[in-house]
């Protein structure tokens, strides 16, 4: 699905519903509680989630056929809706699964269904294929029926967070059904009298079970509930069915000081939420792959050969994604396409960056030459041509991704000997820079033109940060970041930490070089600088304690030598005062 991220806001346009239940079938068993769920949860729509009356369908019974479902979702597909729109899909019925040439194929079973005819049916492939026409930003599907030959992606691993704006700005298609293929949908005997199992649990985690301890209510939070209670009820023979057809967001129902209409768009309150998880196997996709792999080969003694194949795979995979043919320097700028570009860039790059990140955070030190060679192969196609200014610069930002990634796990596991050997990386000369450099140098260089440029300000949020470079890292990377090294909640620290040393070392190295006025990258790090237990002061406080001992010392940061420390510390806080 496109990335719209430059046009979503982080609140919702109108909430809208399509609500199905069929107790009566023209020739198909009768159910005893699918329209008493649809109904509650029409009405619970109504009164806990401020969805209006007019801008809900409801059909039962001899009113839920083939043709008045297809019309009632298509209908979502027309002009009126909205990017910021959500919708939400309720199906209470019969499913039905037919094996394939290719693989089992899901159906539900509309009011006038001939159960000896499947051209009566509806395929579950589309409502799926026909969503793609439809503009809004959030899709949830709730099926109290089982079926199977759902194609559906978990990217979220346990103890998972997001940050909330995000996590509405971000586009998906999320789905929840009853049970898989060949499963019974209990009907009955629930923990809510007169409503199924399924339903029963899914209206008490609507009411508010599924509500994380600060107050957010999402649907993977209430996917999680549904799944855990309805797969361990002593009533059901039935496992949900979960997960994301399309797009990484997440529907937000209910937050803290948080309304339908307003969200959080005129507020700079944010915060990171926890990520239920499911206690079930992952259905991994091929990035939890390369991961799992690269894990395994850092812990092998024998792995590193294979490992630094694997990874020189990687960035000539890179390299090729973004060259000059999919990312034209000479293309006219336009802020319109800024936000498409970057996201561009960021899905050529996360995968190698996130690797990256695992090796500086779990590699012993006969892996770091490989993390090195794969971050110097990276800037190989990073040549000065002409073009416009804010593309031209952006070609370092895959570069940027990369030392972010790998910089902040090597920080959360203390490795500073890892950052160091990333920082001192050395990267060939080319014709934009006739001698070799350090990857800090290139990498400062880089933020510098950026910020000259302005080009992040203009990006959605960021618009009256002081710095928005940093501010639209923050949020970029911590999907990727805390899924595969689990920092959660302490993820702001690590990258608030990053960014220090990143702008310590630099300044080191400004000092080294004899820079008449020394120049150091000031991340979101500087708003808190004038408190006692701001990031740099921690570290300035972590250094005078342990003196000599001090572990970026000893792993060679500063050229191992405390007194350089001590000249970048205090130049660093002379420039930052002077801004």
């Amino acid at each position: 699905m496109r990335d719209f991220r430059i046009f979503h806001k982080p609140n919702y346009g109108v909430s809208r519903a399509l609500i199905i239940g069929i107790d009566r079938y023209k020739s198909a068993p009768a159910l005893g509680y699918a329209v008493s769920d649809a109904t509650a949860i029409n009405n619970l729509l109504i009164s806990e989630f401020n969805f209006l009356e007019s801008d809900i369908t409801l059909l039962t019974d001899a009113n839920a056929t083939r043709q008045t479902i297809a019309s009632a979702f298509l209908r979502f597909a027309n002009d009126d809706i909205k990017l910021d729109d959500r919708i939400i899909v309720f199906f209470a019925g019969h499913g039905h699964t037919r094996t394939g040439s290719r693989g089992e194929i899901g159906f539900l079973v509309p009011y006038d269904a001939d159960i000896a005819d499947f051209s009566t049916f509806i395929r579950w492939n589309e409502l799926t294929d026909n969503a793609d026409l439809i503009l809004a930003k959030h899709i949830l599907f709730i099926m109290d029926a089982c079926y199977g030959g759902l194609a559906l992606t978990r990217s979220a691993g346990p103890g998972s967070t997001r940050f909330l704006k995000d996590m509405m700005r971000r586009t998906s298609r999320q789905v929840l059904t009853a049970g898989k293929a060949d499963e019974t949908v209990s009907d009955s005997g629930g923990p809510i009298p007169n409503h199924s199992v399924f339903t029963g649990h899914l209206i008490e985690a609507l009411q508010g079970k599924a509500t994380t301890s600060d107050g957010v209510l999402t649907a993977s939070a209430v996917m999680a509930y549904v799944y855990n209670k309805v797969a361990n009820d002593k009533s059901s023979r039935q496992t949900p069915h979960y997960g994301h057809i399309d797009g990484d967001g997440d529907m937000v129902l209910h937050a803290p000081e948080f309304d339908a209409i307003g969200g959080y768009a005129n507020s700079n309150d944010d915060r990171l939420v926890s990520v239920p998880f499911f206690e079930h196997t992952s259905e991994y996709n091929s990035t939890h792959s390369k991961i799992k792999r690269v894990k395994a080969l850092l812990a092998s003694d024998s792995g590193v050969i294979e490992l630094h194949d694997m990874l020189s795979s990687e960035v000539k995979h890179f390299l090729t994604l973004t060259g000059e043919d999919t990312f034209a320097p000479t293309e006219q700028y336009a802020i319109s396409k800024l936000e498409p570009r970057l996201a561009r860039y960021e899905a050529a790059t996360l995968d190698l960056g996130i690797l990256l990140a695992c090796v500086a955070h779990w590699g012993r030190s006969r892996h770091l030459a490989t993390l090195q060679k794969c971050i110097a192969r990276s800037s190989d196609r990073i040549e000065s041509k002409s073009g416009s200014t804010v593309w031209l610069a952006l070609r370092w930002y895959p570069l940027l991704l990369q030392l972010y990634c790998s910089g902040i796990a090597a920080i959360d596991a203390s490795r500073f000997d890892a950052l160091n050997a990333i920082f001192r990386t050395t990267l060939p000369s080319s014709v934009h820079q006739p001698t070799s450099i350090t990857f800090l140098t290139a990498a400062s260089a880089a933020v510098l033109e950026l910020n000259r440029n302005d080009v992040f300000r203009f990006t959605v949020g960021n618009e009256k940060k002081t710095a928005p470079v940093s501010e639209y890292l923050l949020r970029i990377l911590q999907p990727v970041l805390d899924d595969a090294l689990f920092l959660g909640k302490n993820y702001e620290e690590a990258f608030d930490n990053f960014e220090v040393y990143f702008a310590l070392c630099v300044m080191d190295a400004e000092l080294v070089r004899g820079e008449k006025i020394p120049w150091a990258p000031i991340g979101r790090f500087r708003r808190g600088s004038m408190y006692v237990n701001s990031p740099l002061a921690n570290v300035l406080k972590e250094a005078s304690e342990q003196q000599h001992e001090w572990l970026p010392i000893k792993a060679g940061l500063f050229g191992g030598n405390l007194m350089r420390f001590r000249s970048a510390e205090q130049s660093l806080s002379s420039f930052m005062s002077g801004r």
